[in-house]
């Protein structure tokens, strides 16, 4: 009888204690009958290549790459994905035949989340992004491809924003600007990617920028409301939501990348949330 092996990942980033990706890729070994070790590695800024490189030494064959080390994931990676390419920012990792192999599946798991789970159309709608770090890189490209009318990029300094931009400066759509040069525009969708966020603090945004009918999204994710949802929701927002559904999507598709299998992802969502209960 031959023994099944067992696959070794992980997920890097400074802080990681939170992080629910060690839970998730366990569902999905489960639903997938795979034979996976899964573990988070708290990687301080400027370590992940030595890090990461011990971990492939020693039989790793896949990572996921949180903040603030996306940006350094890029740097490493022998090869890269054109959605990486086009963020260069990296989430995902596979060592496959001696070589790093660089992903970003943020833009696929925010899409697959907002277009399926929540069954909402970005054609034609005005959206504001607020951020510009490597949290932010990997769902703009995926955001220009759902056809909006408008993307604006808004940071507490433009200078970030524009630099983002730049990335894509084929694209008439996309614009860039700072929080206080928002005042007087409305949104149909406000996507929060800010460093603000991920402290559960929130960004400096004037709530004259929202209607009933805008649609708020938090790329972070609690236990209770975000402060970003909680506050739109009490400035009148009909539509808060917050980012678990964009984390479970991202990390199939990164599942998917190393195993070749697709699992499902609601069924983790709702065990996700019920947990939380």
């Amino acid at each position: 009888m031959v023994e099944s092996v067992i696959k070794k990942y992980a997920v890097m980033g400074d802080p990681i204690s939170h992080s629910l990706s060690p839970r998730i890729h366990k569902y999905f070994a489960a639903q997938t009958k795979k034979e996976i070790l899964y573990e988070a590695i708290n990687v301080k800024k400027n370590k992940l290549l030595d890090n990461a490189k011990s971990f492939f030494d020693n039989g790793g064959e896949g990572l996921n790459i949180t903040t603030p080390l996306k940006m350094e994931a890029f740097q490493m990676s022998d090869a890269l994905s054109d959605r990486a390419k086009n963020a260069q920012a990296v989430n995902t990792l596979h060592y496959i035949d001696g070589q790093v192999y660089g992903d970003n599946t943020d833009g696929i798991g925010l899409i697959k989340d907002i277009s399926i789970n929540h069954a909402l159309d970005l054609d034609g709608k005005d959206i504001l992004v607020l951020g510009a770090g490597g949290a932010v890189r990997g769902i703009i490209e995926p955001l220009l491809s759902s056809h909006p009318n408008s993307l604006i990029i808004a940071n507490r300094t433009s200078e970030k924003a524009e630099l983002l931009v730049k990335l894509f400066n084929n694209e008439p759509k996309i614009k860039s600007c700072a929080f206080d040069k928002l005042k007087g525009r409305h949104f149909d969708l406000i996507i929060n990617g800010t460093a603000a966020g991920l402290s559960n603090e929130l960004p400096m945004l004037d709530q004259n920028v929202l209607s009933a009918k805008t649609i708020c999204y938090d790329l972070m994710y609690g236990h209770e409301d975000t402060k970003f949802v909680a506050w739109s929701k009490s400035c009148g927002v009909q539509t808060a939501l917050d980012g678990l559904g964009m984390l479970v999507e991202q990390a199939a598709e990164s599942f998917h990348i190393w195993n070749g299998i697709r699992p499902e992802t609601h069924v983790v969502i709702d065990a996700l949330r019920q947990d939380w209960q």
